[in-house]
């Protein structure tokens, strides 16, 4: 189909997955942006670009809502395997997808209609140093150190999962506000520390293998949930001693399963959900050229 879009969600995290060989235009920073737009455009939290891998059944590249582009992420996996499963471009429930963040694999889980209603995805193992921050900064392996936003000082935990996070942590029984999220997320995204900015997360530990998060995602701002922001907190709630494996964690639009296991290699449990199926119209289309 044409210049055909899928559309797809996790917990409210939503994206527009795309096959550029069916792309009559190119999905450049300014296309990017155009499509993503919730009130020009398609509106999305990010695009999902089907390419050619030598490694992987499949290749994916991963583009914010501002035209960046994102080395991994969970919930935008999950969407993805989903669509390579309505789409008849494979048959199988298991296989490999290669990211900029490296080689993850998929299971489907598929309901009694057919449809892939879950998946769980093996994303590789959580590292506390280097990739998490500037590799010329000499820090301890695991990075707890103190950063200046918004006007106070917090001790934040630096996470690669393939891609950077900057977790924050509040003693259980207290909370973290959506104010605060507005506050702290830009500024720790563009926080001079981290030169290509981060993902951002506000974690209250709330049981023996629970978590709540509030997220700030690098290039899209505030977002309901995230696969990758919910393996680095529960990878850092972890290391830190604050909570046990598996961990259950919880957020606004709701909940995923991260079992983080003794090499902290992680594996993200979690829904998809199919939305809708399109094209995108050729006035638009003219428009973006």
């Amino acid at each position: 189909m044409k210049n055909g879009f899928f559309r797809g969600h996790g917990l409210g995290n939503d994206y527009l997955v795309m096959d550029p060989k069916d792309l009559t235009f190119k999905l450049t920073p300014k296309t990017i942006k155009a499509i993503c737009d919730r009130n020009w455009g398609l509106g999305s939290d990010g695009i999902l670009s089907l390419v050619p891998s030598k490694k992987a059944d499949f290749g994916l590249r991963i583009f914010n809502p501002d035209g960046s582009e994102a080395e991994k992420s969970g919930n935008g996996l999950r969407i993805f395997a989903r669509y390579l499963h309505a789409t008849g471009k494979t048959k199988k429930k298991r296989f490999t997808v290669e990211t900029k963040g490296g080689l993850v694999s998929i299971d489907l889980q598929i309901d009694r209609h057919g449809d892939a209603a879950a998946a769980t995805v093996e994303m590789g193992i959580a590292t506390f140093k280097p990739d998490a921050l500037p590799c010329s900064l000499n820090v301890p392996e695991l990075i707890q150190q103190p950063i200046e936003a918004g006007g106070r000082s917090l001790i934040f935990t630096g996470v690669s999962v393939g891609n950077p996070h900057c977790v924050v942590f509040k003693p259980a029984g207290e909370s973290w506000s959506r104010d605060e999220l507005l506050a702290f997320g830009p500024a720790l995204e563009h926080h001079k520390l981290f030169p290509k900015r981060t993902n951002v997360q506000l974690v209250v530990p709330t049981g023996r293998n629970e978590v709540f998060i509030l997220i700030w995602e690098r290039g899209a701002g505030e977002t309901q949930a995230s696969g990758s922001s919910s393996c680095a907190a529960a990878s850092a709630a972890v290391r830190l001693g604050l909570v046990r494996s598996p961990v259950t964690v919880k957020m606004p639009g709701g909940v995923l399963n991260i079992d983080v296991a003794p090499d902290f290699s992680l594996t993200m449990k979690g829904p998809v959900a199919e939305v809708a199926r399109g094209t995108v119209s050729p006035s638009f289309i003219r428009g973006l050229k």
